[in-house]
């Protein structure tokens, strides 16, 4: 068997133990683990969000994880794209994906590459959206004269 090249893909923005976990059980899955960073344009068009954290300080976050061999910031929605340019052998992700229409087009579509897709388990109990809307909450609560999420001396 050849090295096995993962990759593990996610915006990485509000970085949190779940995709800390992601990127641990791909490791543990591969020779070479590239983190897959999904850029500020693909997360606005794509997911219609606007991200905390930049690109480049979401990637260096990233690459300075240990489990993460290098970093790969996608530009474009295809994962195929990202396989072009990649070459992984491995794709990861978590199994909120298992079995929906978009897990299951991404299957169909390694497959007939050679690429296998492993699915590890989500986090649920912290999630980026989550934490979204904690942070909304929070900011709402601010604005309407609650007291100021921190205090100053």
């Amino acid at each position: 068997m050849g090295t096995r090249i993962g990759y593990a893909v996610g915006a990485f923005d509000l970085f949190h133990v779940g995709h800390l976990n992601l990127l641990r059980h791909a490791k543990q899955h591969c020779d070479i683990l590239v983190a897959g960073v999904v850029s500020d344009e693909m997360l606005r068009q794509v997911k219609g969000i606007e991200p905390v954290i930049p690109t480049a300080e979401r990637a260096e976050i990233v690459r300075h994880i240990s489990f993460v061999d290098d970093v790969y910031v996608e530009t474009t929605p295809s994962k195929m794209d990202s396989w072009r340019e990649v070459q992984f052998t491995h794709f990861f992700k978590g199994d909120d994906w298992r079995g929906t229409d978009k897990g299951l087009r991404l299957e169909r579509e390694f497959a007939e590459v050679g690429v296998e897709v492993v699915y590890f388990p989500y986090t649920a109990h912290t999630s980026s959206s989550s934490l979204r809307r904690a942070l909304d909450a929070i900011t709402a609560g601010a604005t309407l004269g609650g007291a100021p999420a921190l205090a100053t001396r």
